[in-house]
Order: C-alpha cells, then structure tokens, then sequence
C-alpha cells in the first residue's frame, strides 16, 4: 500500500468512527484531498462516496450535488471499477433518494431537471435489478412537497402495498414521512397512530425521531395530549438544535413555544437559530419554513407585550440578503413583518416553479397556527430577564452612554469611545481616551492600546495636564491596570516622589496602588490607598473619578472582612447621583454582601437591578452573562430555584451569543431546573455541560459531579432507566479519579434502582462494592448503612440464606448510632422477610416493633404502614378478629399523618375483615369513609 493510500484508509477509519458533524466534515474534506493528490480515483471514490453522505446530514446541498453527480459519472463509466456499493463508504444507488429531494427544495431547479433526475434513478435501479420501493418514495416526497397531494396520495398507498427491499427507507423514515403527509391533509389521528408506534418500537434513524417529534406537536396539542407534546417538544428539540441540516425541525418546536405560552422560550429558540437561515443556500423549503415559524413566534412576543425588545443577532451582515439592509439590530415586531415577507416570497417562487399554490396556502395555514393557544408551560426562560436598550439620540446621550458603559466595565465601551474621540474638545478628550485605554487593557488589546497612548499624551497635553502626561509616559500602561500585579513599588517610588504634584496626579497613582494591593491580597492596605484616592481626587475637584475610588475602598473593605463598613459605605455611594453604569456595579457589590449576610432575597434583587442597568445600557455580552449568574446564584439561595433558572438560562445566551465557555451557568441551570420541578428540562442542560466536559478533556471526577446530577435529573423525569446508567457512569468515573466516597454514592443510588427493577444480581454486585469502599469509614457511617438495608432487601427478594445476617448487621449500626427511624426501617424489612418465611408470630412481633420505633421517631405515617402489614398477616393467619385493632390504628396514624391513599387501603381491607366477621353495619360505616 502506497504512502498516501495509508494514510487515507487511515482517514477513513477515523472518519467512519466519528460522529456526523464539523470535526468529521474537516477528516472527510481532508480525505477527498488527499485522493485527489495521489490521483487514485478509486480512493477518492471512497471518499467522495463518504462526502456525498457527510454534506447530507451536514446540510449542504450543494456539495452533495457535486459530490454525487462526480460519484454517479464513474460508477456509470466503469461500474466494476466504481461499484453502486463500497462496503464502509457508502451506496450511489442509496444516496440517490437524497437527490430529488435536494433539487427540489431549491426553487432554482426547474420541475423538468426534477422528473429528469427521477426517471434517471429509476432506470438505475432497474438495470440493478433494484426493487421499486426508494423510487417511489422519492416520486411520493416530489409530489407531497409540490403540492400535487392527489398524486401523492395514490404514491402513498402504492408504496403501503409495495414489498421492502434493500432501498427502501427505514422504518423511522417511512413513519414520519406518512405522518407528515397525514397531518397536511387532515388526517392528525392517523399521524399520532404512526408516531406512537414509532416511538414505541424505537425506531430510529439520521433525523429521527427529532423529525416526526417536531412533526407531531400540533396533533398532540390540539388532542389534548398536552405532557407527550411537552415531552415530545424537549426531546425533539434537544436532538435536533446543534445541526443546522435539522432548521426545519426546529422551525415546528418554535411555532410550539410560541402557541403553548412560552413566547420568551421561542424567542431565545429564534435568536440562536437565527444564523441557520444562510447556512444552506441551496435548501430555500426549510429558509421558508423557518421564516414563517420566526415571524409567528416573533408576532407571539409582540402581543405578549414585548413588541420593541431588539432580537440579539439580527443585525448579522450574513443575514442582510434574508431580511434586507437594517440600522442595527432588528426591533421584535420589524422582524416579524420582514419574515413573513421574506416567507412569503420564496413561497411564491416555489409555487411558480411547482404550478400549484401549495407553499402559500402553508403559509396561509401557518398564520391560521398563531390563532391557537395552549397551556404548556415549560419555564425554561422569561421576559424579566429582557431588556431594550434605551435609545440614544444625541452626541451628549452618546457620550454618557459610552462612559456609564467604561464605568460598568463593559467591552461595548470601546467603539463608541473611539467613534467619540475623532470630535471631542480637549478635556472630553481627556476622560474618553482613559476609558478607551483602560478598555483597551481590560480585554487583553494591549498591541492596540500601546499604539493609541501616545495620542491619550497628546491629549493631556493639549488640555494643560502635563504632570499626568509624563506619569503615563514613565509608567506606560500600568495606570490603566496592565501589569498591576507586579507594580506595587514601582507605584509606591512614584507616590514618594509625587509629593506636591497635582491632587489628580497623586490621586490617580494612590488609588490604582490600591488595585496592585487587591492583586496582592493586600486588602486592608487597598482600601486605606482607596480611601486616599477619594480624597484627593475630591481635592481635585473629580468627584466622578472619587465615586471609583469609593468603590474600590467597598471592595476592599468587604474583601478584609469589614462587611459593616463596607454595606454603609456602600448606601451612602449609592444614594447619591451615579451613571447606570457605576450603580450596576455598586449594586453588583451590594449583592455580593447581602449573599455574605445570607439575605438572599434582597441580594437577588440587588443582582436583579445592576442586570436590569447593563442591560438597558447595552453592555456586552459577557457583562451581562457574569451579572445575572450572580442573580441567578443568589436566587438559587434564596430558594427560588424558577426564578434562578431563567437568569443562568440567559447567562448560557450571552455567554454563547460571546463564544465564551458555557458549562459552568449550563451546570447551574441543570441545578436549579431540578430544584424547580423542570427535569426535562435539567437533563438537556446537563447533556450539554457533559458533553462540553468530554470535548476539553476535563477531569473524570468533575465530570462525575456532573453525572450525577444529570442522574438526579432523569430520577425527577422518572427516567429511572437512564438514571440507572447514569449513576453506573458516575461511579467508574469517581474510580478513575480515585474518589472513593463518591464512587460509593453513585453505587448505592445505582442499587437501589436495580433493586426497584428487579435486578437483583446487579443490585447486589453494586452495593457489596459500595460496602467494600465504606467500610472503617467513620464519616461514610450513613452511607454505609443505607447501602447495608438495600443489601438485605436486595438479598431477600433474591431469597439468599445471609439476608437475615445483613438486617442484623444494619440494625446494630443503626443502634449503636442512635438512629431511631432507621433501626424502624430495618425492623420493617426484617418483618417482610419473615413473612416471606412464613415465620408470621414473629413477622407480625417485628412489625409491630417497627411501627413502634416510627412513633418514637416522630413518622405515624410509615408505623401505619407497619401496623397495617401486621394486620394483613394475621388475616392470612386466619385470625382476622386480632388484625382488627391493628387496621384502627392503622387508619389512625395514617390518618394523622395525612397519608390518605395508605388511609382509604386500610379501611377497604378493614370493611372486608368486618364483613368476613358479619359485623355488616361496622362494615358498612368503615367503608363510608373512602371513595370507593
């Protein structure tokens, strides 16, 4: 095998190992290069074959074009050199099915190139000796998507009675084809039949079952299936929203936020997607249909009150030939118009191409969607985290909003500071460039702000600050923070010789000393340099400057624990008058000290208020995304956990929207989802913080805390299959970061569900391994006695002879540790196993001694529950006149416990014994009380 042949098989194994996506279009890309240079067209068959696969699933048509017809020429010329089928590569015959469908989603292919492209595939099969099936599918799908529904129709039932053969397409496929053609001509109960079976069987393929999930959620809806169409929505959604091949799937779940109530969901779903809408130049039918579920869900937003919000990423450059030219980022409603009509002009170009009306009369129907509305709600996002900028019209609005944006610390600053510099008279001047280098220096543009500082020289000059001019031309960046950490004597021989220079001079030097103390850890001498600051820039007459000053000296005062000086001095500053930008700062900081005092509540609302500013500001961002996980964590704390969600949710937005690493708010989010009874929502959180972990390689027991929780999720989603895996992963990678506890919790919560499932054998190989990691460990006591007590029930439904030696070893620790309601617990289980022994006097003695140890720990309701199994023994003992006392204090205790379900079974069981006695008035009365 020659050198390039190596290393293209090489390529091919890696590729063929690679899940679809951008790092396996890079290998595939790579492959078909290498081919071509090594001028094997047999390889580079390969590898066209395996890139005509790839640009299918990746979405883009045009490549799968090129890629085919180039495959198909060969195969045509020289079969046996280039077989229909090259095992691992792929099939020309197969991929063929792709092609009408590709030429038709394109307005730009005329119906002729269409059929010819059909015929062509047809006489391909015949002379193949290939069935018939893929062929008619792929006239069926041409007929449904030009509107010629009569012809589809008649396709439709001719392929239902047409044998499978190896072409035809999966079952997945074929179900959610049929579905959506049911469901466009009327026929939704058929469609919800299709997906259900489906979904039970668990067929699968490329872009199912996201796609027949998105297809159903208006037939469920409109059903009344209002939890599968939530369920449905949050997997669809989930599977499908990282391919932008998947936009038409997407398009179905934003048009299900938008009439299900969750129009701020649809609208975070429309900004993130928004980019898909240039992905694929040649798939104008998914553009259109995307288009019309954006303008629906952005009409949805409007009437929800929120017509003026500017939609984030709009104002792309790549967007322009979509929406036209635009100032800025579009407003909610401009959108929505410029969508609809966008919609509605690639509809027509469809419908004059196909003859028929078909694409506007969806439209038209699409419209007809926004009239419905269901309560779905799925929490997920809200409009309290979204906030118009406020508008700015003059130059003198431009100059405060540039400044309040440097005082918040914001990237967004540095533009307008630069567009501002070109015109500003000298001493504005002087305040925009400090912004400007300090911006500069903040984001790491130091190339940038050393060119600009000698111009900010210039600049001090020209306005008569001479003495400051020459400090920065000594000190370079330093006072503008660069290299603060390693600056604090140089600062300090500075301030020695600054004596008589100008209060601003010195002020400028003793506060940023102060920040090289904070660098330091140095926080009680940071904040007696801030509070010098203060104090001489008032001397200098810089009141705005001594507000900086101010709060670096909170900041420092909280930072060396001076938490009551620094609250007081922090109301005085905020009391008085600020740029939003500085009070977002200084309430981000009272925040922070309400959290230190543990008054969440007002800590959040503080968070709340400095998000709500740099919002309106328009700070950048990443600004944004740090403030609200500041109020999302103090939400979280306050137990608020819905209200937590929705700002770590838009935290997960900015930070995205900033290409900025998301997996820490994604976590949170996953954390507070739960805590709010969103699971569902949790699970897809977490998948992504997992996978996010997976990809940069993060260490296993990180990654471990993370799967747990993901395992905590699908418990609440009552998904305890996949709890079940998740818990198992969890412990192998607490193994392999050498993390003996928590490989012994993921064990025990793993047993406990194999138990539940009956899967004894692995429940008891998983808890004898927790047991082995806990053993000696004080500290793991309880962990230990828990996994002791599913041990004994695992081993007791499994029948072993040692199950009694293990209730006994549970209920010793659980004595000698003072744990009256576990010993009860253990006493209760020992009973069941008793019973199952048919040992019932001492079944029913132990039962009783369970419902007593209950009592003592302050739980009637689980003693009802023991008293009411030795109830039931004596009544299979024959002895139904002694269970009698025991079902009253049953119903007694459940009763006071208000455990109502265990109350109604109790009392049913008890007016049979009283019938069975012929005590028919008592039975009578007793069953009075339930409702049955």
């Amino acid at each position: 095998m020659t050198g390039y042949a190596t290393r293209i098989r090489s390529l091919f194994d890696e590729i063929d190992n690679t899940p679809w996506g951008p790092q396996e279009q890079s290998l595939v890309a790579q492959a078909v290069a290498l081919a071509q240079e090594s001028g094997d067209e047999r390889l580079e068959y390969e590898a066209r074959l395996r890139q005509t696969s790839s640009a299918n699933m990746g979405g883009d048509t045009d490549l799968m074009l090129t890629s085919f017809a180039w495959c198909l020429a060969h195969h045509d010329a020289d079969p046996e050199r280039f077989p229909a089928e090259v095992e691992g590569a792929g099939d020309v015959l197969w991929q063929y099915k792709w092609m009408a469908s590709a030429l038709g989603s394109s307005p730009e292919f005329p119906t002729e190139q269409i059929a010819a492209v059909l015929d062509d595939m047809e006489a391909h099969y015949r002379r193949a000796g290939v069935g018939p099936s893929g062929v008619l599918m792929a006239r069926f799908e041409d007929a449904w998507a030009a509107g010629r529904l009569d012809e589809a129709a008649d396709l439709q039932r001719t392929l239902e009675a047409t044998p499978r053969d190896d072409y035809s397409h999966c079952d997945a496929c074929v179900r959610s084809q049929f579905a959506g053609f049911f469901i466009e001509t009327g026929r939704e109960e058929e469609a919800i039949r299709l997906v259900g079976e489906m979904i039970e069987n668990g067929f699968s393929c490329g872009e199912e079952p996201e796609h027949a999930l998105a297809r159903i959620l208006l037939p469920y809806l409109r059903a009344g299936m209002l939890d599968d169409a939530r369920t449905a929505h949050l997997r669809s959604y989930r599977l499908a929203k990282e391919n932008p091949d998947n936009l038409a799937i997407v398009a179905k779940n934003v048009v299900f936020c938008a009439v299900t109530g969750n129009e701020a969901r649809a609208l975070a779903l429309v900004e993130r997607h928004l980019s898909w809408l240039v992905h694929d130049g040649l798939d104008a039918d998914a553009h259109a249909t995307a288009l019309g579920a954006f303008a629906l869900a952005l009409d949805a937003v409007a009437a929800a009150g929120h017509p003026g919000l500017t939609v984030r990423g709009s104002d792309a450059e790549a967007l322009v030939p979509v929406f036209g030219a635009h100032n800025g980022p579009w407003r909610v409603d401009e959108l929505a118009a410029a969508a609809w009509s966008a919609a509605g002009d690639i509809a027509a170009a469809f419908d004059r191409r196909n003859g028929t009306d078909a694409h506007t009369r969806n439209l038209a129907r699409l419209r007809e969607v926004g009239t419905e509305h269901y309560d779905v709600p799925i929490r997920s996002h809200d409009f309290s985290t979204v906030v118009a900028p406020a508008p700015v019209l003059t130059r003198e609005d431009r100059v405060a909003r540039a400044v309040a944006l440097a005082h918040a610390a914001s990237s967004a600053a540095i533009d307008p500071l630069r567009g501002l510099l070109t015109d500003a008279d000298p001493a504005e001047g002087v305040v925009l460039s400090s912004h400007l280098l300090g911006g500069l220096v903040a984001t790491d543009r130091i190339v940038e702000a050393e060119a600009f500082l000698p111009e900010r020289l210039t600049i001090l000059r020209a306005a008569g600050h001479a003495a400051q001019a020459d400090l920065e031309e000594r000190l370079g960046l330093v006072l503008f923070g660069h290299d603060l950490a390693a600056a604090g004597d140089t600062l300090g021989a500075e301030l020695a010789a600054a004596v008589g220079a100008p209060a601003a001079v010195q002020a400028d030097l003793v506060s940023t000393r102060g920040v090289a103390k904070m660098y330091e850890g140095s926080f009680a001498e940071a904040r007696d340099d801030a509070r010098a600051g203060v104090r001489l820039f008032l001397e200098a007459g810089d009141a705005v400057r001594a507000q900086g000053a101010r709060l670096l000296a909170v900041d420092a005062a909280a930072s060396a624990s001076l938490f009551d000086e620094a609250r007081a001095d922090l109301d005085d500053l905020l009391a008085g008058s600020l740029s939003d930008g500085r009070r977002a700062r200084a309430l981000a900081s009272k925040a922070r000290l309400h959290g230190v005092a543990e008054e969440f509540a007002e800590g959040a609302a503080a968070a709340d208020e400095a998000a709500r500013l740099l919002l309106s500001l328009g700070a950048d961002d990443v600004r944004i995304a740090e403030s609200f996980v500041l109020a999302g964590a103090l939400h979280e704390d306050a137990g608020a956990a819905s209200l937590a969600a929705g700002r770590y949710r838009t935290a997960v937005e900015r930070y995205e929207s900033a290409g900025a690493p998301t997996a820490d708010p994604r976590y949170r989010l996953g954390r507070a989802m739960i805590s709010a009874g969103m699971p569902e929502e949790a699970v897809d959180a977490l998948h992504q913080v997992l996978s996010d972990e997976t990809a940069a390689e993060v260490p296993a027991g990180s990654r471990a805390i993370t799967v747990g929780l993901l395992a905590r999720a699908y418990e609440g989603a009552r998904d305890f299959g996949n709890a079940v895996g998740a818990w198992g992963f969890a412990a192998d990678l607490h193994e392999e970061a050498g993390e003996a506890e928590g490989q012994a919790f993921a064990l025990v919560a793993q047993g406990r569900h194999l138990g539940n499932f009956g899967e004894y054998d692995d429940s008891v190989i998983a808890l004898e391994t927790a047991l082995g990691l806990t053993a000696g460990t004080e500290e793991q006591v309880g962990l230990h006695a828990e996994a002791l007590h599913l041990l004994a029930q695992a081993k007791m439904q499994r029948g072993d002879e040692d199950a009694y030696e293990v209730i006994d070893q549970a209920l010793a620790l659980g004595r000698a540790n003072e744990a009256h309601w576990y010993v009860a617990d253990v006493l209760d289980t020992r009973a069941r196993l008793l019973a199952a022994h048919q040992r019932t006097d001492e079944a029913v003695a132990t039962a009783l001694q369970a419902a007593d140890g209950f009592a003592q720990a302050g739980d009637p309701g689980s003693g009802a529950g023991s008293e009411l199994l030795a109830a039931r023994l004596l009544v299979g003992a024959e002895r139904p006149g002694d269970a009698l006392p025991l079902y009253r204090a049953a119903i007694e205790h459940a009763t006071e416990s208000e455990n109502e379900p265990l109350r109604q079974q109790a009392a049913l069981e008890l007016g049979d014994v009283y019938e069975g006695l012929g005590r028919h008035g008592e039975a009578a009365d007793v069953r009075a009380t339930t409702s049955a």
